[in-house]
């Protein structure tokens, strides 16, 4: 099959280009390395060191393994780019990572919340109109966000609800409560994708992805110079990765707020098994499923503990240290989302535990000479009123 994976530089995009490559799949890989610019910027960098551009990686894969990825190094919001991917590869199904996956990027200010507004929306526009004129029999995998439910009251379905109202019912796009401008732009994403596959019969699955963790897959193990990306900095960096790191190099883990705040999450491993069976299993012309893609749900609270536990448990001293939350959003409540789909095609879930922890930890100590302790820490807040000057 030929699949197309957009944001193929990213920490989901290249291990799911090497094993779909793995797989004797034709690959082909896009991006514009948004995230290393924005890392430049901010003064940060991932943990792990990656090789410094696409043709690199897949340079060192083909050194590894024999096997050929494809290269694009171009930005999905220019339609000129979009169209000549299509045209020239023709994709039978779309990977789509290639988004700002950042939820405190988008909220630093207007400009940043904008971009990555403009960015997100744009481009998934592009690839829809791609697949329509194009390759009308490609299918859309796309990488969506469990946190464009937000935490509503009520138990969370996988992307549609029975409406009984009045005395009539449907079957409607579960409602979503979104907590920040990317996650914002990820239900944009959602309405568009729908609204094609009713009207244009594209065929679509949105992936609500929880938070992933972890550093290896099969494929990134076969050589350092395979490596993916680990974030840890308070803006790309997720709270169990953070957590680890903290705890490797000693510093204490930084619980927002109370900890209540409840997510779900999986291995990265995991990812790539849902990716690998969205694929294998299309969505039908017309069709826009929605799979609920995580494994385990855990308060922040429960994280830090379990980090703390994994970490005695091989002798390093884990302090605990809530800190004042700078985000806006609930610290306690319901959360309770269905996620069976990807189980029925065959998800065999890698759940977290102290032995997957320690493996991290173990990658962590390995690069800890690249730890960049200045950005750990969040340097901005959600605040849900605007500062005003005085002159």
């Amino acid at each position: 099959m030929r699949i197309l994976i957009l944001g193929g530089d990213g920490y989901l995009g290249w291990p799911t280009a090497m094993r779909f490559s793995n797989r004797g799949h034709e690959v082909h890989v896009v991006d514009n390395y948004l995230r290393r610019t924005a890392h430049r910027e901010a003064g940060s960098d991932s943990l792990t060191p990656v090789a410094a551009n696409l043709p690199e990686r897949v340079a060192a894969w083909k050194d590894v393994t024999g096997l050929d990825i494809g290269v694009t190094e171009g930005d999905l919001t220019e339609w000129d780019v979009v169209e000549h991917l299509f045209t020239s590869f023709r994709p039978e199904a779309v990977v789509h990572y290639g988004e700002i996956p950042s939820a405190p990027y988008s909220m630093k200010d207007r400009e940043h919340a904008v971009f990555t507004q403009t960015n997100n929306v744009v481009n998934t526009l592009n690839v829809i109109y791609a697949i329509r004129d194009i390759t009308p029999d490609a299918h859309l995998v796309k990488l969506g966000t469990m946190g464009e439910y937000g935490t509503p009251n009520i138990d969370i379905e996988e992307g549609y609800i029975e409406i009984r109202h009045n005395g009539r019912e449907d079957y409607l796009p579960f409602p979503k409560v979104p907590g920040s401008m990317y996650h914002l732009s990820k239900v944009h994403d959602s309405h568009n994708m729908h609204f094609a596959c009713r009207v244009w019969g594209m065929r679509a699955t949105d992936l609500n992805q929880g938070v992933v963790y972890g550093v290896h897959t099969d494929e990134t193990r076969l050589d350092d110079r395979l490596l993916t990306r680990f974030d840890y900095d308070d803006v790309f960096g997720t709270a169990l990765n953070r957590f680890c790191l903290q705890a490797v190099i000693g510093h204490p883990l930084t619980v927002y707020g109370k900890g209540g705040q409840t997510r779900g999450y999986l291995n990265i491993v995991d990812t790539l098994q849902c990716v690998e069976l969205a694929v294998a299993h299309p969505a039908e012309r017309g069709e826009m499923r929605v799979f609920n893609q995580f494994t385990e749900s855990f308060s922040i609270l429960e994280l830090a503990q379990l980090v703390q536990k994994a970490g005695a448990e091989v002798g390093l001293d884990v302090d605990v240290e809530p800190i004042d939350n700078p985000r806006f959003e609930a610290e306690e409540h319901y959360y309770n989302p269905a996620h069976t789909k990807l189980l029925d095609l065959g998800l065999e879930p890698h759940l977290l535990s102290e032995t997957l922890i320690e493996s991290v930890f173990a990658e962590i100590q390995r690069h800890r000479r690249r730890v960049i302790a200045d950005h750990i820490l969040p340097r901005d807040r959600w605040s849900p009123v605007a500062e005003t000057t005085t002159s």
